[in-house]
């Protein structure tokens, strides 16, 4: 129950959230350098880094969730324990996803 309820927040999340963001990116990118500069600013501090870090989360859990219900949706995995495990592996696999995303950001790139 809590990987569905966790879907809908997560589908929830980036309707709203990522999308107010990528927004903000672009309307910052057509005004002009100080705006830009300004978005770079917000988005490279620790506040953005840790909302980088969440919506990241956010898109592979609501991903992650997705792939369980579109096995669901073939008559798979209903029997209780199988359900359980899958919800578990959404949830360690987002996590994990998450994480293995923002090692090769942050060693492969260089924040």
């Amino acid at each position: 129950m809590t990987v569905s309820i966790l879907h809908r927040a997560t589908g929830n999340a980036m309707a709203f959230g990522a999308v107010v963001l990528f927004l903000w990116w672009l309307i910052a990118a057509a005004t002009g350098p100080e705006a830009y500069a300004l978005f770079m600013t917000v988005a490279t501090s620790w506040v953005g880094l840790v909302v980088g870090v969440g919506l990241t989360w956010v898109f592979f859990q609501h991903m992650m969730s997705g792939i369980r219900h579109l096995v669901m949706d073939t008559g798979q995995a209903f029997d209780l324990a199988t359900s359980k495990t899958f919800a578990t592996m959404t949830m360690v696999g987002s996590v994990l996803l998450t994480a293995l995303t923002w090692a090769a950001i942050i060693f492969g790139k260089g924040i």
